[in-house]
């Protein structure tokens, strides 16, 4: 065992799945992925926490299974969250330092961000993050790190981003009641952006779609900065219920239509007919126009948001580097061309980059969350697992949710 490894853990609750990853720091900070999982999640509603013991008993069990592949316990995780309660608000703040020869420290930057915050963001919010998108010193902008520097006023100009705090605390509930402390919550497309993105997109201009289960997330780069963060209350399973309803099928199979027939590429002109499963013993049949129809229309209307949100934030067709897909919903086939014509811009795929371990198994876009949590973990030299060579605490794991878990996470708050 080397012990100057750390280790970290990346914890992606979402709407319809969990997924977490372990990864070891080498002294380079390079990551080499030791342990992962996925699985079913259970009591979100939109990204937020609908209940405790859902989101908690499917915590359990995706960090149990990636505990035992990796021989590692997790105390600690960076945890992703989502939803439309997300804002990026810009503000600004100006503090008086002392005379034209004083010296910038980190006590000065601290004050001119808290004069930031102060006032500009409400009290029922939480700041998961400010971002510093320039400072000025005596009048003088354009500058990235004013440390050191003199000067008698510094002012700076910079993207807070928030969420409610009720929705806050309850996801570090839920977490904490699986015994894993919440040491940071991000975004999950600004998580899933840190494993996708080089600096040189981020520079240039670039967005990011975090493409979810009932969430569609954007985030927007430029002059290596995150200068906008927008969701739209919508994703992948909204397909599947319109195929649902409109086709008349229960959940399961239209889930199984849009994995095997479903494409963003609406050009093809033959009708054809999509054979598939039985019900009450007889085979279902169904015209791909009219699959296709249903598809087409949900997809218009979220990347049509999506649109909207990068118009509000002034970067709608502003972007050199184009933009990245990732999440569950990028697996569908040819998504990058119906994005790249419904945005009018270059669309990739994105999956997580410069990993080492098992990185193959979460090469993949709907790992990006999970993936950049842990990048961003091992970044702020964060270190929440200890090895072991026992088996998890947890063990067994929690199979349901019960009382059990109201009892442990009460004994905490």
């Amino acid at each position: 065992m080397d012990n100057e490894k750390r280790f970290v853990t990346g914890l992606d609750v979402g709407t319809e799945n969990v997924r977490a990853v372990i990864a070891s720091v080498g002294k380079d900070g390079q990551l080499a992925i030791v342990g992962y999982s996925e699985g079913k999640s259970a009591g979100m509603r939109k990204g937020v926490p609908a209940n405790l013991a859902g989101p908690a008993g499917a915590i359990d069990r995706m960090l149990g299974d990636a505990e035992r592949m990796g021989g590692y316990d997790v105390r600690s995780a960076y945890v992703s969250i989502n939803g439309s309660q997300i804002l990026s608000t810009k503000t600004e703040g100006m503090i008086a330092v002392g005379t034209v020869e004083h010296e910038i420290s980190d006590e000065d930057l601290d004050r001119v961000e808290d004069v930031a915050v102060s006032g500009r963001i409400p009290a029922n919010r939480d700041v998961l993050e400010v971002v510093p998108l320039e400072y000025a010193l005596d009048g003088q902008g354009g500058i990235k790190d004013p440390l050191g520097m003199a000067g008698a006023r510094l002012e700076m100009r910079a993207n807070v981003i928030s969420a409610l705090t009720p929705n806050c605390e309850n996801l570090r509930k839920s977490t904490a009641a699986a015994d894993v402390k919440a040491e940071r919550l991000i975004p999950s497309v600004v998580a899933a952006a840190k494993a996708v993105l080089t600096e040189r997109q981020k520079e240039n201009g670039v967005a990011v779609i975090d493409f979810g289960a009932t969430t569609t997330s954007v985030a927007v780069y430029e002059e290596g900065d995150l200068q906008y963060v927008g969701v739209v209350p919508a994703g992948s399973n909204n397909i599947t219920n319109d195929l649902a309803i409109v086709l008349a099928i229960d959940p399961d199979m239209a889930e199984e239509i849009k994995q095997r027939f479903v494409t963003g590429n609406f050009n093809t002109e033959k009708s054809q007919i999509i054979k598939i499963g039985k019900e009450n013993g007889k085979e279902r049949n169904f015209e791909r126009k009219e699959v296709e129809e249903v598809v087409k229309a949900r997809l218009e209307e979220i990347f049509g948001e999506i649109r909207k949100k990068l118009k509000i934030a002034k970067y709608d067709q502003r972007l050199p580097e184009g933009i990245i897909l990732t999440g569950g919903g990028a697996k569908m086939r040819d998504i990058d061309l119906f994005a790249k014509n419904a945005l009018e811009a270059s669309v990739k795929i994105g999956v997580p980059l410069g990993l080492d371990g098992v990185a193959d198994a979460v090469s993949k876009p709907e790992f990006a969350t999970s993936v950049g949590l842990a990048m961003l973990a091992a970044e702020d030299g964060h270190s929440g697992e200890a090895p072991t060579n026992k088996k998890s605490k947890k063990l067994p794991k929690i199979k349901k949710p019960s009382g059990n878990i109201f009892k442990k996470l009460f004994s905490k708050f």
